[in-house]
């Protein structure tokens, strides 16, 4: 995982840990919020009853020969007799309460009853100013202080993330600069190795000491290009081309006769002819080497590994089959450093590397294991890689 993508993830879990723990704090904050609001609009309420009163007092039935009810925009009001019947109202919304007070019904609808002196006002017993109660200003500055902390907070996670993995982000970089340097020094003598080993066999009869030398300069080799390819599969984008299949599957079962060999076991290739897949030499030598690196790893001496190659359908499958200690937990051999036989040596990392290559390009991969019988691959390439 890039450490960008780390400190970002990290940042994000920790965000919303800290928003999780805020919801308690925040409810409480709302619901006092809630209560402060519902006070001022009682305020606001009491005011435009004051002004309906202040215009009811003011009018002089002896000058005017109509009282003009105060209208307001904000707010629905109207006089009462002593039943709640209406004399004059604007208010359409039901009441639930009929008593003198500030009332909230379940709608949301406040509203404020004004006793009046009997006989003073057009006859009316009760004055009510009401109007609907929005809260959305409460969750409205609720929603923008946690937003402020969410984001607050993001940024500082991922300001102090990288602060504090400054050191080993150094660390990391001049490791990989080591482990690149020291792939490039193992790369040259395993070359010269195999180079003169090749040359000695050419002018003398076949050594078995020699041979076991190549076999094993061959694993190493193996192991090299699974480091290769790790350390360069973020760095570089893995060109598609035409590659034919039969013979690039032949080729690298004939790479590992010997290394094979060293164990009595025999490598059987039951491969189509003319099968073409649009894919990248490096990441299809991957899955083959890793393959029957790991078949050989793990077949008892003098048995078999049989390798196929055919088309299925519109689709290619590519099958490792050995009889070998079989494997115990199918779902855990993809896990980088995981290795179910401790002793047989590797890193753990050929079929994580595998796992990589068939997310991105789309390869399916069945896998049936028995322990102490064998087991078998089955890698299922697409039809928009095979080549018609």
């Amino acid at each position: 995982m890039k450490d960008n993508q780390y400190a970002y993830m990290n940042a994000a879990l920790y965000t919303a840990l800290i928003a999780l723990i805020l919801l308690a704090p925040l409810y409480v904050y709302t619901v006092y919020i809630k209560n402060i609001h519902e006070i001022q609009n009682e305020l606001f309420l009491k005011q435009q009853s004051s002004l309906i009163i202040s215009a009811m007092e003011e009018y002089d039935e002896t000058r005017e020969s109509y009282f003009e009810f105060p209208r307001f925009k904000r707010v629905q009001s109207g006089l009462y007799n002593l039943n709640f019947e209406p004399i004059f109202t604007l208010i359409d919304a039901p009441m639930e309460h009929f008593a003198s007070g500030y009332h909230i019904d379940d709608t949301d609808y406040a509203y404020l009853i004004v006793a009046l002196p009997p006989y003073r006002y057009f006859d009316a017993d009760y004055l009510i100013v009401g109007n609907p109660l929005s809260y959305a200003p409460v969750y409205q500055k609720v929603m923008t202080i946690l937003l402020s902390i969410v984001v607050v907070v993001f940024f500082l996670s991922i300001f102090f993330l990288n602060r504090f993995a400054l050191p080993f982000k150094r660390v990391n970089e001049k490791l990989d600069n080591f482990i690149k340097d020291s792939m490039h020094e193992i790369n040259t003598p395993l070359s010269i190795i195999n180079v003169n080993i090749d040359l000695f066999n050419l002018k003398n009869p076949k050594n078995k000491y020699l041979q076991r030398i190549k076999a094993a300069t061959k694993t190493l080799s193996n192991i090299y290009n699974d480091m290769d390819y790790l350390i360069k599969n973020q760095q570089i984008v893995f060109e598609y081309q035409d590659i034919d299949a039969s013979a690039f599957v032949r080729e690298r079962i004939l790479y590992f006769d010997e290394v094979a060999a060293m164990k009595g076991i025999a490598i059987s290739a039951d491969v189509e002819d003319g099968i073409t897949l649009h894919f990248n030499t490096t990441q299809l030598q991957r899955i083959i080497d890793n393959n029957i690196s790991n078949a050989i790893k793990y077949s008892y001496e003098e048995s078999k590994i049989e390798v196929t190659l055919k088309r299925v359908d519109a689709q290619c499958a590519l099958i490792f089959k050995d009889y070998g200690f079989g494997i115990e937990d199918t779902n855990k051999i993809f896990d980088r450093y995981y290795r179910e036989e401790t002793g047989k040596g590797g890193f753990g990392i050929g079929l994580n590397i595998v796992k990589s290559i068939m997310e991105e390009t789309g390869i399916e991969l069945s896998v049936q294991s028995t322990p102490k019988e064998g087991s078998t691959f089955i890698y299922t390439f697409p039809a928009s890689l095979l080549k018609s």
